[in-house]
Formats: C-alpha cells, sequence, structure tokens
C-alpha cells in the first residue's frame, strides 16, 4: 500500500488518531493524483516545489479556502519530514514554503445565562437518554474536555474515591480533571439508569446508546446542538462551542492561564491564549473598576 511505512509511523510511533491518519492519507492520495496527472511524476518523494505550487494554485483556482490549502499542505509537510527522517531524501521541498494567510476564526462562546438555560431544562430530564444527555452537556462544560476524549471514556475513567475523571487526550496523553459534585451526582444518576438496560456490548465504556453501544462523534454533536438550539441563536453551536466556553469562563472569573492549559491538555500555552481573546471585555471592566487612576 502507497505511503504504508509513513502511515505506520502516524499511528505507532506519533500516536495520532484514526480521523488524523485517514486525512493524512487522504492528502498524499490527493496531491499524487495530481502529480502524475499533470506533471507524471509517480512518488512525491521526486517532485519539486514548482509542482506543489501549482497543486496549490489549482486548489484554489476550485474554490477550496486558503485554510483548508494549508490544511493539506501541513500533511505534505509531515510526510516531507518522515522522508528527511528515514534519509529518502536530503531536503524537502517545502523548506522554504510560506502558508497563505486566512483569516482569524473567531469563535464565540456560549454566554452563563444560555449555558444556565441549557443546565435547567435538563434538570428534569428523565430515563436513560434524557440523562445520559444531561450528563454529556455537564461533562463538556464543566471539563472542558473535546468530543473524542469524551466518546471514548471509561467507566473506570472516573474516580469515586477521588472524584475525578481520567481523560485520555492527543498522542495518548492522561490528565485527571476534578469533577463538581453536582457532576458526580448525575454520573451516579447516568450510571442507575445504565443498568436498567436490557443489553450493554461496550461495557467498559461509560456513555452508551440506548443499544448498550458507545457513543460516536456524530450523536454527541447531535446532542449538543439540539438543547442549545433552544436557548442560543449562534450559528455555531458544537461540542468545541462549550470547551471554547469552559476556558473563557474560567478565564472571566480570574482562573491561572496554566491551570486552565492543563485542564484543556494543552501541549504549549500559546493554544490556550487564543482564549484570552474572548475575556478581554471583562479584563478590561476589571481594569477599569480596579486601577487606582481611574478614579482620579
Amino acid at each position: 500500500m502507497p505511503f504504508s511505512a509513513f502511515i505506520d509511523y502516524l499511528s505507532l510511533e506519533k500516536k495520532y488518531s484514526p480521523h488524523t491518519v485517514t486525512a493524512y492519507k487522504k492528502d498524499l492520495e490527493s496531491f499524487l493524483e495530481f502529480a502524475l496527472a499533470e506533471f507524471e511524476y509517480t512518488e512525491i518523494a521526486t517532485v519539486n516545489y514548482s509542482v506543489i505550487r501549482s497543486w496549490i494554485i489549482a486548489q484554489v483556482n476550485n474554490g477550496v479556502s486558503n485554510r483548508s490549502v494549508n490544511r493539506k499542505i501541513s500533511s505534505l509537510k509531515t510526510y516531507y519530514k518522515f522522508l528527511l527522517k528515514t534519509k529518502q531524501i536530503e531536503v524537502s521541498p517545502l523548506v522554504k514554503h510560506r502558508a497563505l494567510k486566512t483569516a482569524k476564526k473567531v469563535q464565540v462562546p456560549f454566554s452563563e445565562k444560555e449555558i444556565n438555560e441549557v443546565l435547567e431544562l435538563l434538570q428534569v430530564a428523565e430515563g436513560f437518554e434524557g440523562v445520559r444527555n444531561k450528563l454529556i452537556v455537564e461533562l463538556f462544560y464543566t471539563t472542558g474536555m473535546r468530543r473524542a476524549e469524551l466518546v471514548n471514556l471509561k467507566v473506570s475513567s472516573v474516580s469515586e474515591t477521588l472524584k475525578t475523571i481520567k481523560v485520555l487526550g492527543k498522542r495518548n496523553k492522561e490528565r485527571i480533571i476534578p469533577l463538581l459534585p453536582t457532576v458526580f451526582n448525575t454520573i451516579k444518576e447516568y450510571k442507575a439508569e445504565r443498568s436498567k438496560l436490557e443489553e450493554i456490548e461496550d461495557r467498559d465504556y461509560l456513555l452508551l446508546t440506548k443499544k448498550g453501544v458507545k457513543i460516536y462523534e456524530t450523536l454527541v454533536y447531535r446532542v449538543i446542538n439540539s438543547y442549545f438550539s433552544t436557548a442560543s441563536e449562534k450559528v455555531k453551536k458544537s461540542p468545541h462551542i462549550l470547551r471554547h466556553s469552559f476556558a473563557t469562563h474560567l478565564l472571566n472569573e480570574g482562573a491561572d492561564l496554566n491551570a486552565v492549559k492543563e485542564l484543556l491538555g494543552h501541549s504549549s500555552l500559546a493554544s490556550t491564549q487564543v482564549y484570552t481573546h474572548s475575556s478581554i471585555a471583562r479584563l478590561k471592566e476589571v481594569y477599569q473598576n480596579s486601577h487606582p487612576r481611574n478614579s482620579k
């Protein structure tokens, strides 16, 4: 299979998720298809930058966004790094490439009012699916975990003694997140409903469908979108916006940036700092109310 060694490298050594590995593979296959059809190249390793540049122009002309083109180029860059590492090439053709300019995406978090409206609605949730959906919303908002992390939670992830939850993040990095008493109570309520299911196939996993199998990412997205459509008019209503809200609301209340970084499972502070932009209004308020020169 083409790129098989590279795919193994991503999966086994870099510990990338199956979804990410598939995306890399598709990007490489798409580029190779172009290089073969337009320039008769049969291997990416021998391609020069002019071919890559032609591919970029073709992508843009076909209406592919600059952000998407940059992502595809990132796949190529990673592949060339692998070829360098395995001594199959001496210089990457992308060594001097500069990413296309993109407009910064503004992620607008849910307001505390919007989240409270949804949580109040879920207080009357009944039955297995109702309580499970309540738990999904509470876990996202009180832990800031990613959608894939929530889907893969195990029953053993929850520590009843420590009142914490263990999350397996990107590249199999584990982190421990404390649970609020209210969320811990919802977990106990959910487990009671879960035990009533007629059949459970995926016993190790915490969050299940009513058929007893592990929940999936599309279902989680639908749950969040459905409940927040009743409380918010924002265009984007997704698990990631809840993660964004978690970080923003913590920072608004004065949480330490490094602590938020650890809770989110970010590898660098730069990834967390994006959330400080949403807190600027709160910072201005604190500044105006607190600076001694303001009253003079």
